[in-house]
């Protein structure tokens, strides 16, 4: 693929990220991403036969942003409560980064939950792998007895329904302040790891 080419898949990628946050996967029609990449629909076709495939292509793109870097905290040497630290740290920076990834799922996971979770599996994530890590902290006194599953399903969503819900969290909490309400997730990395560690620990 020429410069120009994956310059153009950026752009349609980008386009195709906006118009499908904006309206779903349901609502969007393909001329409008390619409106919103400014350019024609057969170039877009070129690209992507079908809308299916662009989404699928947004959120594997969207996902391989993320997970390299959260899988390598979870599975390092570190103690479990310097991994918390850096996993709740790092993840809510990447939905600073990438504010649509919470929305663009709860909307499309009841449409097809598989494509979804294919396109996990595909960026490498082994969930027992990652519940192991969980087990063995509870094996070393680490952490209390506590289900790993519990302990991941309560981080992600510390993490992650803040943004999601952002749009009424905004009206109703903040007086549609969007800099206030910012500045509140910023906080959130302190606030979650340390519920968090009084969660688990010991």
């Amino acid at each position: 693929m020429t410069q120009e080419e994956t310059n153009t898949e950026e752009k349609i990628l980008e386009a195709a990220k906006n118009v499908f946050l904006k309206k779903g996967m349901a609502g969007s029609r393909m001329q409008e991403i390619a409106d919103e990449a400014n350019i024609n629909k057969s170039l877009l076709h070129y690209y992507y036969r079908s809308k299916e495939k662009l989404f699928l292509a947004v959120f594997r793109f969207a996902v391989k942003q993320f997970i390299p870097g959260i899988r390598d905290i979870i599975l390092s040497e570190k103690p479990i409560v310097r991994k918390i630290e850096m996993f709740v740290d790092s993840y809510i920076e990447i939905l600073f980064q990438h504010p649509f990834v919470p929305i663009f799922i709860i909307q499309e996971i009841q449409r097809d939950p598989d494509v979804l979770s294919g396109a996990l599996m595909e960026s490498g994530v082994d969930p027992q792998e990652i519940l192991q890590v969980f087990y063995d902290a509870i094996d070393r006194g680490e952490i209390r007895p506590i289900n790993p599953l519990e302990i991941m399903l309560n981080m992600l969503s510390l993490c992650i329904f803040p943004f999601a819900a952002k749009p009424v969290m905004q009206r109703v909490f903040f007086d549609n302040n969007e800099d206030a309400y910012m500045r509140f997730l910023e906080k959130r990395k302190k606030t979650v790891t340390e519920f968090m560690i009084k969660a688990i620990k010991p």
